[in-house]
């Protein structure tokens, strides 16, 4: 359901973005246009979605936590410490995928962490960045000269 849902707004994010997005050297943009344009919006929205990925998956993708007993070890393990107990060969197998699933899970689940935390500081950096400069500009009489201005590129 959660990765449905993450499709579908990387899906709406996309629709009639192409031409706002593109490389100079793969569009038919000249070489005064940027490289690469970002809107505020657009990482707002995949950060938020990320999060929303992130507690979704968290809930429902935990085999190894569903079902816990008072010792802490989820149905699906204890299934697999049943069939170990009878000498069943798919006991341990099945233990091994549950191990696997779960270091799986982590991993996605601190890609969605590392995501929504990286636009979001992005995000800030660049509107702090950007009204610094306003008010240094704002500040000053007549125009910027070159090398002022040179800076800002660095």
């Amino acid at each position: 359901m959660a990765w449905e849902k993450w499709e579908r707004a990387k899906a709406a994010a996309s629709k009639g973005r192409a031409a706002r997005m593109q490389l100079d050297q793969a569009g038919s943009g000249s070489a005064g246009d940027p490289d690469l344009v970002v809107y505020q919006d657009d990482l707002g929205a995949v950060g938020h979605e990320a999060f929303i990925l992130h507690g979704e998956l968290r809930k429902k993708a935990d085999i190894a936590g569903t079902g816990m007993d008072k010792n802490g070890a989820g149905s699906t393990m204890q299934a697999a410490a049943e069939l170990k107990s009878h000498n069943l060969e798919f006991g341990s197998e099945l233990e091994s995928t549950v191990e696997i699933w779960t270091s799986q899970v982590k991993h996605v689940l601190q890609a969605c962490v590392h995501i929504s935390n990286h636009l979001n500081y992005s995000k800030k950096l660049h509107a702090g960045e950007d009204a610094r400069i306003a008010a240094e500009i704002r500040g000053r009489t007549g125009p910027l000269p070159v090398s002022v201005l040179n800076d800002y590129f660095k």
